[in-house]
């Protein structure tokens, strides 16, 4: 329940001994690289663009060659396979693969070079195509389409646009070329857009006739050949057959590389280690015979980084305190239960340096709102099972997603003790089942009531748990300002809103409005009462003179005040909006019930099972499913909105540390 506490470790080594140390506080993966010394005549930074450019390369190839059997030799994976995270490799057997880099290299080329190869030859049957698509209206034509005529004839070759016949054709001649006669016109095809024809004229009319064509709009084709078309084609179904040959042989050398795999994805994550490790390297200050490093760890790590670092290497070490001014990262330390909600404060912001870390208190808020709003003792057994069993199966799945698994599977705890409280069991199912099918009564008794029953009364425990929600995160606030030791803030800002709402709460629940609503009359003792009334005045009063405080203008002043004490009707906005834990509690429950009731139509029988069964299966999995979404938003809300809102500020940098950051493995740390 901390923010970790962080320490600026500065090491001065030898500059032979560079690499070693870097590849060290690359595999402990907990100094954040953070450098306060600048360029100068004695320390400067080496440019390892074209290094890390060149390691960048690699990786890259590798991982395009990985892509490539992936899609030519793909591998089976479940749909759980994605949890499965990152598989564990032994030193030994990574420095093993890395030795053989440059032949991995080389494999990864050649698959790219292949997969390139099997591209073009697919752009060249798809042009083949086209131009065997381009010949099919002239398969009709026996003879060369290149075919010119003889000494004394031409043959005009080309298209007409439209549906033409014969005797627009000779009609078009005839006017435009009156003189060219024993002109002879040929259809090959006729499609309703386009008329492909030949034209034979004596070569005197030649030009001529090719005029009068295109008055009506004649063009001759884009491509020809010096075969006959279907003969054309014949040739184009060859090289087409030749290249998919050709593919399918360059297909199986690439299938042939599949046993390279594991050496690809290794050599990937050794670039990718190379290639963050001289970006370090090019941003360190160095001098002609030493190099300076110096970063942030948290403090827990400070003997660990003196043990494998400053026993293991001649170098020097210095820890300070992080200074007021400098951007510290932020890490948290918090337990199992509370740290599988860390993602949910990350989503809104981690906390500040100096700032409380509200994750513990939040995780307890955060399951049992969402408990009551799924409030189904099934629903929440199904869950919490199933994220049980995805925890176990996958050990070593990614650890923000393991956090969120997690998180749902302690929501779907929080779930069944707030079904068993309220008798949800798959809604009212029991019930059903049993006057439909048995023609018996059962009911599963609520531990505690049963809220479609008593709407009333699980709205007016809404509103509570609300209202305790708000108090502390106001309590939150009063306690950072003290350990701020800003005593005037705690009390003004917090301690008369405290004294104003519980006056306000104390005059309220004997009030007529809170019995109609809560359906109970309760009467404080007399001395309670006048505790509401005059806790009630003198907080207002207090509210109204110094909450402006920090104005010395006194109308300003009082204007301030006023203004803070309108916030009451925030307050008030707030409460209500956990009237959510009701609407969403009562939805799922009638859903539930609707779901069994309809299920229960087709009446006894086999059939009338068979439907239930049909019904309820498909009616509770789209219910849960809502239902979660809605209990996962809403819960949500309620921390960013109404509990952060009290007190939360935000804005904390994650520490990002130096590390192997690997995309297909993690290698086992050697001790």
């Amino acid at each position: 329940m901390a923010v970790l506490q962080m320490q600026r470790i500065s090491i001065c080594a030898l500059k032979t001994e560079r690499k070693a140390i870097l590849e060290k506080i690359q595999s402990l993966g907990v100094m954040e690289i953070n450098h306060v010394l600048d360029e100068d005549q004695d320390f400067q930074k080496m440019d390892t663009a074209s290094q890390r450019s060149s390691f960048e390369k690699a990786a890259n190839t590798a991982d395009q060659a990985l892509a490539i059997l992936q899609e030519y030799v793909p591998v089976k994976q479940s749909m759980l396979s994605s949890l499965a995270g990152k598989d564990l490799v032994e030193q030994k057997k990574f420095r093993e693969s890395v030795s053989r880099k440059e032949e991995t290299l080389k494999n990864a080329k050649q698959l790219v070079r292949l997969n390139k190869s099997i591209a073009e030859k697919k752009a060249n049957i798809l042009k083949l195509e086209n131009d065997q698509e381009a010949l099919t209206p002239w398969l009709p034509l026996d003879i060369p389409m290149n075919y010119s005529g003889t000494t004394h004839t031409a043959m005009l070759l080309g298209t007409m646009p439209g549906a033409m016949t014969l005797e627009d054709i000779y009609g078009a001649i005839a006017e435009n070329a009156p003189d060219a006669a024993g002109t002879d016109v040929q259809i090959i095809t006729a499609e309703q857009d386009t008329t492909y024809l030949t034209v034979i004229c004596h070569r005197k009319d030649e030009t001529a006739v090719e005029d009068a064509l295109r008055s009506k709009g004649f063009a001759k084709p884009t491509q020809v050949t010096h075969h006959v078309p279907s003969r054309k084609k014949e040739l184009l179904e060859g090289k087409i057959k030749q290249l998919n040959t050709e593919i399918t042989d360059i297909e199986s050398q690439i299938k042939g590389l599949d046993s390279k795999r594991a050496d690809l994805k290794l050599m990937s994550d050794y670039y990718r280690i190379r290639a963050d490790k001289y970006q370090v390297l090019g941003d360190i200050p160095q001098s002609q015979r030493t190099f300076l490093i110096s970063g942030y760890v948290p403090g827990n790590a400070v003997e660990l980084m003196k043990k494998e670092i400053g026993e293991r290497f001649d170098c020097v070490i210095d820890m300070e305190e992080v200074k007021e001014e400098e951007d510290m990262p932020i890490l948290l330390k918090n337990n199992k239960f509370s740290e599988s909600v860390d993602g949910v404060l990350a989503s809104y912001g981690l906390p500040q340096r100096h700032e409380f870390d509200p994750t513990t208190i939040m995780s307890f808020f955060y399951v049992f709102f969402f408990g009551m709003m799924l409030s189904d003792a099934a629903y929440g057994a199904i869950i919490a099972i199933a994220c049980f069993i995805v925890l176990k199966k996958f050990p070593r799945m990614e650890k923000g997603m393991s956090k969120m698994i997690r998180m749902f599977m302690f929501c779907g705890i929080s779930t069944v003790c707030w079904g068993i409280l309220f008798g949800g069991y798959f809604g009212d199912v029991i019930t059903v089942v049993a006057k439909t099918f048995f023609d018996t009564d059962i009911v599963v008794p609520a531990l505690w009531f049963v809220p479609l029953n008593n709407p009333m009364k699980l709205l007016v425990y809404s509103l509570a748990f609300g209202v305790i929600h708000l108090f502390v995160g106001l309590g939150i606030k009063g306690y950072s300002l003290i350990k701020q030791k800003k005593y005037l803030d705690a009390v003004c800002d917090v301690g008369l809103w405290f004294l104003f709402l519980l006056g306000l709460l104390v005059m309220l629940i004997p009030s007529d409005l809170f019995a109609s609503i809560a359906q109970v009359k309760i009467v404080f003792p007399a001395a309670v009462t006048a505790f509401g009334k005059y806790g009630t005045i003198a907080g207002a009063l207090g509210l109204l003179l110094m909450s402006g405080r920090s104005s010395k203008n006194p109308g300003l002043r009082l204007a301030l005040g006023a203004y803070d004490l309108y916030n009451i009707t925030g307050w008030l906005s707030d409460v209500l909006s956990y009237s959510r834990l009701l609407a969403l509690g009562l939805a799922t429950g009638v859903i539930a019930s609707v779901v069994n009731q309809m299920g229960s139509m087709a009446g006894k029988g086999v059939f009338g099972a068979l439907m239930f069964a049909l019904i309820f299966l498909v009616g509770h999995a789209l219910n849960m499913a809502i239902n979660i979404l809605g209990a996962y938003v809403h819960t949500n809300r309620l921390q960013y909105v109404e509990f952060f809102g009290k007190f939360y500020e935000g804005g904390g940098r994650a520490f990002e540390p130096f590390k192997e950051n690997t995309k297909y493995v993690d290698i086992k740390e050697e001790h």
